[in-house]
């Protein structure tokens, strides 16, 4: 009896996977041979993940701590604020190039290195 408790249990939770693949809807097909196939509905999910969107940050913060070494802070400056002059687009593009604390410990240590 135990034997088929535990096939039932499993039937159980293969029906349990089957309604929750099922809950974001159904898409029907058909085969080559003719016969209509419905299956569940994939979630699609962004190709973006966490990591890949924290190491973007990163790798832009480190660009900007190493254009303003190799740029010198004033010069820097002089180009961040040409750049605010421009259209909406590069407004914008000045807004998250202006130097931040980050950037600028950055550039004091790659500043010894690049000079």
């Amino acid at each position: 009896m135990s034997h088929q408790h535990a096939e039932f249990q499993e039937r159980l939770r293969q029906l349990d996977r089957k309604h929750a693949k099922a809950a974001h809807g159904f898409r029907a097909r058909m085969r080559s041979d003719g016969l209509i196939v419905v299956e569940p509905q994939k979630v699609v999910r962004s190709r973006i993940s966490g990591k890949v969107f924290i190491l973007f940050l990163v790798v832009g913060v480190m660009f900007k701590g190493f254009l303003v070494a190799a740029l010198g802070y004033s010069s820097y400056d002089a180009r961040v604020a040409q750049l605010a002059q421009g259209s909406f687009v590069e407004r914008g593009g000045a807004f998250l190039m202006q130097r931040d604390p980050i950037s600028t410990r950055i550039a004091e240590e790659l500043r010894p290195i690049l000079r």
